[in-house]
């Protein structure tokens, strides 16, 4: 995707023609959303409020506040959060499927707690690794060299040759897998395990589904690490407390009633937080743009048939939307034109992200299946028409957009950004501070209701609006299915264009 920036410096004739057609919106009054067929842009993007998606994020910190501040799946908060949106969607009109599955899961019973015991006392601010085993120590520390001393700490057997038994050890992150590290730290018979990063910013790791050993492994950020290591006589105090197993989780699947069942388009986003945290931002902005376009949308009789998801587990690993697609028929996918997932739309160190459907940036992951360059354009023309920079990021493969690009579904969406870091380029653009992360509280307790930017949340979930609502009515640019009536794609500003004809309402 272009890094473009079409905003104030696009020309006054699309300044023009967007803000009279986005005007249009003001005509009618807002307590006419709840009666009225949003079957227009305008109508549908009026009643697409701030407002109702933070109505939906309240809900959701409500039910974490009321389980140990967390909606793992897994955990009655997941399925608390659950049975909001289907009955939310039940009301609305739409025909609800709970889609049960069994995964593997790792659940935080009880805060992590880590404390400086010697040579002075305090608290000290941590992230576990997830699946991390559970236990309770109080004992010296050992580090171990870090770069460039040793360039792989941790990695090899002999790292911690002569480690003084039952001793923590202390490694700094770099060159394997955090579970390897963890894995020779246990043999040789260390009783708990802090991990340090070895970039400025803090760390939020994994030692994966298949890591069993019980043993304690949380992680710092790089100074606190390094301060640490140079500590003479360090005492620590580590205590764990988790579960891993199979656990039950669902996803939410909601279907239009109309609608061409063999022209199907999806959009989705996670609805299960971390164990660290409610999960308000991530993925709980997501959830609540999709519930209110779901809820607005909800009378419109759309041409192609319209499945909205909300996944389970994806914070364990893309699971649930890759159980979905995993068990349906080769016929059931290929009825699929395409699929939106919106994952983290409200950052409060936001930049506009576009997943790059065409690759146009030529670096880091590739194009996604034939008609994702389409959606990418689609997404673009709304945020020219709102005077808006937008910028691309790759298909990493870290959320649920994954399991459908595999199997060949054009796929695209947004993104506010996570744990990386806003450039001095991108804070003049788009605000906020260079230097820091997009989400500073991203996987951590911190990402409640006030993990928040409005004027991020409120201009995506619009933009879902937009692009739902465009391909409820036709794919013509993704598959050549155009839908019967006169309802046709967007013929707005575009990127390669400077003139505007506005669909007819």
């Amino acid at each position: 995707m272009k890094t473009r920036s079409y905003v104030l410096t696009a020309s006054l004739v699309v300044a023009l023609v967007a803000t009279l057609w986005f005007a249009g919106a003001a005509l009618a009054g807002p307590s006419s959303c709840d009666t009225r067929v949003n079957n227009t842009f305008a109508k549908l993007l009026e009643c697409i409020t701030l407002g109702g998606v933070r109505e939906h994020q309240a809900a959701l910190q409500t039910i974490a506040d009321a389980n140990n501040g967390i909606r793992t799946s897994g955990t009655t908060g997941y399925n608390q959060s659950k049975d909001y949106v289907v009955q939310r969607l039940t009301a609305a009109g739409y025909g609800v499927t709970v889609q049960e599955f069994q995964f593997q899961t790792f659940i935080l019973l009880a805060p992590t707690v880590l404390d400086q015991i010697s040579p002075s006392a305090g608290p000290i601010a941590n992230n576990i690794m997830s699946y991390s085993g559970s236990g309770e120590v109080t004992a010296a520390v050992t580090a171990l060299p870090a770069p460039p001393v040793d360039a792989t700490p941790g990695c090899d057997a002999t790292d911690f040759a002569g480690f003084p038994v039952g001793h923590i050890a202390l490694i700094s992150r770099g060159s394997c897998a955090f579970a390897v590290k963890a894995t020779n730290a246990q043999a040789a018979g260390a009783s708990g395990v802090v991990i340090y990063n070895n970039a400025p910013g803090g760390l939020n790791g994994t030692l994966g589904a298949t890591f069993t050993l019980d043993i304690p492994v949380t992680s710092v950020e790089q100074s606190v690490g390094q301060q640490l290591a140079a500590t003479p006589g360090l005492v620590l105090h580590l205590k764990i407390s988790t579960f891993r197993g199979i656990a039950t989780t669902y996803n939410v699947l909601a279907e239009s009633t109309g609608g061409d069942p063999n022209n199907v388009i999806m959009a989705g986003a996670h609805l299960d937080s971390v164990n660290a945290g409610p999960g308000i931002n991530d993925n709980g902005s997501g959830s609540a743009a999709l519930l209110e376009t779901a809820e607005q949308l909800a009378k419109v009789k759309p041409r192609n048939k319209v499945r909205l998801a909300w996944w389970g587990a994806e914070e364990s690993g893309l699971v649930g939307s890759n159980y979905y697609v995993a068990n349906l028929t080769a016929e059931e996918k290929a009825r699929i034109a395409l699929y939106l997932n919106f994952d983290m739309v409200g950052s409060p160190n936001h930049v506009f992200f576009i997943y790059d459907g065409d690759d146009s940036d030529g670096v880091g992951a590739g194009p996604g299946p034939g008609g994702s360059a389409q959606i990418e354009k689609t997404f673009e023309r709304f945020f020219i028409e709102r005077g808006v920079p937008f910028k691309g990021t790759d298909f990493s493969g870290r959320s649920d957009y994954q399991a459908f690009i595999l199997n060949g579904i054009p796929a695209g969406g947004l993104f506010t950004g996570a744990e990386g870091i806003k450039t001095a380029d991108e804070a003049a653009t788009w605000g906020g501070t260079a230097g820091v992360a997009y989400d500073a509280c991203y996987h951590q307790a911190c990402d409640t209701y006030a993990n928040n930017n409005d004027q991020a949340l409120d201009v995506n979930s619009d933009a879902v609006g937009y692009a739902v609502l465009q391909y409820a009515m036709s794919t013509e640019d993704v598959n050549g299915q155009r839908g019967k009536g006169n309802f046709r794609l967007w013929d707005g500003p575009d990127p390669e264009r400077d003139h505007h004809t506005p669909v007819s309402e």
